[in-house]
C-alpha cells in the first residue's frame, strides 16, 4: 500500500478548526495505581457511588467509582470536574506521566500541520504560551489574529495571550489490567482511558468578536471545518449566561464561516457528554447545522435515545451489534437531510453511512476509511504521529481478525444507502488511546473532502472540454 499516494491526495486541502484545546496530564496506570486508589476508600462506598453514577467529579470517591466503572465495563469516559481549590489540589498530588496536546481541535490541528496538508487554520478561545507550546512549529499551522482591525494569520507558537492554562487528567489503562475491589477481581476488558475533564468558567466555547467578524474571511481561505468542544459548555455561567447562549452562537459561527464559501465541508466531532440538555443542544443546534458528523457507537446511541428511538439506543448500548449501528445512522440521515455522511468509529471497525446519491463511490469512500485506520494504529502503536515516516508503524499492523465478517453485514445492510466499513488495524496494547477517534475521524473527513474537491476539479475541466 503506498502511504505517499494518500499524503498526495490531502496535500491541497484546507481546514479550519475549533474549539478545544488544552494540556493532558497523563497516568498510565498500573495494577498497583489503581489497587492503591480503591484502598483509600471503604470498598461498599465506591460501589455505592458507582451504582449512583456520579455525572460530575465533585471529590475524590466520586473520580475513583467512575474510573473503576469505566475499567470493569472498558468503555472510554469523560467526566467533568467541579471547580474546588481542594479538589484540583488532591488531583496535582497525583504524580502524571507526561504531559501533551489534549482537546479535538489541538490534536487534529497537531496532526494535519504533520501530515503536511495545505493549510491549517485553528482557533481556541484560551492560548495560553504553554498552550501554544504544546502545538508543532510548522508553517502551515495558523492561527487567526486581528491587528489594526486586520485579520493577520500568525504561526500558532507567536500567538499566545496572557490566557490561564485548562489542563485535562488523562488515566490511561490497558487491556488485562486488574485489582481487588470488595473481594472480587476486576480485570479491564479493553485498553482505553478515563478523562477526568477541566471546565473552568472563564472557558467559553465561542469565536471571540474580534475574530468572529472575519469568520466569512476565513471561510474562503478553506475547504472544509472540523468542530468540536460542545461538550465544555456549561448550562449556565457566573455572569447570567447560558448554554443556549452559546449555542445559538455556535450556529451562526458555522453560517459565518460558510457565508461566501457554500462549498465547505462542516464536520461535527460528537463527544462523551454526560450532561442530557447539553447532548440534546448539540443535536438540536449543530447537528442540524453540518455536513458530517464523528462518533463512536455509545455517541449514536445516546443522540438515538435523545431523538426518541429508546429502542435502538438501547440495543446499541447493550449489544454494539454493527447491523444496529447502521440502522441508528441510517435513521440519522433521514432525520437530518443536512447531513451527508455518519461516520461511527468503534474499537474494531470504521464505517461510513452516505446516502445512495453520495458523489463518492464505495471504492473512494473506503479509501477515506483505509486512510483513517492507518493513521489510528501509527498513533495507536506509537503514542503519537510526529513526522510522516512514522506511518509506515501503522501499515505493519494488521486489520482484526473480525473484518471479513463485518464487512459481509455491513454490505447486507446497504438497502438503498451506501454503506462502507474497513476493520480496525487493532493494537493489541496500545502506547496511547487518548486521541484515537479524532485521529480517525479526522483522516476520514478530510480524505473525503479530499476526494470529493479532486472529482469536483476533474468533472469541471471536463465541462470546458465539451
Amino acid at each position: 500500500m503506498n502511504i505517499e499516494k494518500f499524503l498526495k491526495t490531502i496535500k491541497e486541502t484546507k481546514l479550519f478548526t475549533a474549539y478545544n484545546t488544552n494540556v493532558d496530564a497523563v497516568k498510565y496506570l498500573k495494577d498497583e495505581d489503581v489497587q492503591r486508589l480503591v484502598d483509600m476508600f471503604d470498598h461498599n462506598e465506591i460501589i455505592e457511588r458507582m451504582e449512583s453514577y456520579p455525572r460530575i467529579i465533585k471529590d475524590p470517591l466520586d473520580f475513583v467509582a467512575r474510573l473503576v466503572y469505566s475499567i470493569k465495563t472498558g468503555k472510554p469516559a469523560e467526566v467533568p470536574m467541579k471547580e474546588d481549590e481542594n479538589l484540583q489540589r488532591w488531583f496535582d498530588s497525583i504524580k502524571y506521566d507526561e504531559e501533551r496536546m489534549g482537546g479535538q481541535a489541538g490534536i487534529v490541528s497537531n496532526l494535519m500541520a504533520t501530515l503536511q496538508i495545505n493549510r491549517i487554520i485553528v482557533y481556541t478561545p484560551l492560548l495560553s504560551k504553554k498552550q501554544a507550546e504544546m502545538f508543532v512549529d510548522y508553517d502551515n499551522l495558523l492561527y487567526p489574529v486581528v491587528e489594526d482591525e486586520k485579520l493577520v494569520l500568525k504561526k500558532v507558537r507567536e500567538a499566545y495571550k496572557n490566557d490561564p492554562t485548562k489542563i485535562n487528567r488523562i488515566f490511561e489503562f490497558k487491556k488485562g489490567l486488574k485489582f481487588i475491589l470488595n473481594g472480587e477481581k476486576i480485570v479491564a476488558k479493553q485498553s482505553t482511558r478515563f478523562i477526568v475533564a477541566s471546565r473552568p468558567e472563564n472557558l467559553r466555547i465561542e469565536i471571540k468578536d474580534d475574530v468572529r467578524k472575519f469568520l466569512p474571511d476565513i471561510g474562503e481561505m478553506v475547504d472544509c471545518a472540523f468542530l468540536s468542544g460542545y461538550q465544555a459548555i456549561k448550562e449556565k455561567y457566573n455572569d447570567g449566561k447560558t448554554a443556549e447562549y452559546y449555542f445559538k452562537k455556535a450556529r451562526d459561527d458555522i453560517k459565518l464561516l460558510i457565508k461566501r464559501n457554500k462549498n465547505i465541508k462542516v464536520h461535527l466531532e460528537f463527544a462523551s457528554i454526560p450532561n442530557i440538555n447539553i447532548r440534546k443542544m448539540v443535536v438540536d443546534y449543530i447537528l442540524s447545522s453540518v455536513d458530517s458528523v464523528g462518533m463512536d457507537e455509545t455517541e449514536i446511541a445516546n443522540v438515538l435515545h435523545i431523538l426518541g428511538f429508546e429502542e435502538m439506543s438501547e440495543k446499541i448500548l447493550k449489544n454494539s451489534f454493527v447491523e444496529d449501528v447502521i440502522e441508528g445512522a441510517k435513521i440519522l440521515l433521514e432525520k437530518f437531510k443536512n447531513l451527508e455522511v455518519v461516520q461511527i468509529h468503534t474499537i474494531y471497525y470504521i464505517l461510513f453511512v452516505c446516502r445512495e446519491d453520495n458523489p463518492l463511490s464505495n471504492e473512494e469512500l473506503e479509501e477515506c476509511l483505509e486512510f483513517a485506520t492507518i493513521l489510528a494504529s501509527s498513533r495507536a502503536k506509537l503514542g503519537n504521529i510526529r513526522n510522516i515516516e512514522d506511518l509506515k508503524e501503522g501499515l505493519t499492523v494488521d486489520h482484526n481478525k473480525y473484518g471479513d465478517l463485518l464487512k459481509k453485514i455491513a454490505k447486507e445492510h446497504s438497502n438503498g444507502y451506501k454503506v462502507v466499513l474497513s476493520p480496525s488495524r487493532y493494537v493489541e496494547t496500545p502506547k496511547s488511546t487518548v486521541g484515537l477517534g479524532d485521529t480517525i475521524s479526522s483522516g476520514a473527513f478530510l480524505y473525503y473532502v479530499s476526494l470529493l474537491n479532486k472529482k469536483e476539479k476533474k468533472n469541471e475541466r471536463e465541462d470546458g472540454r465539451d
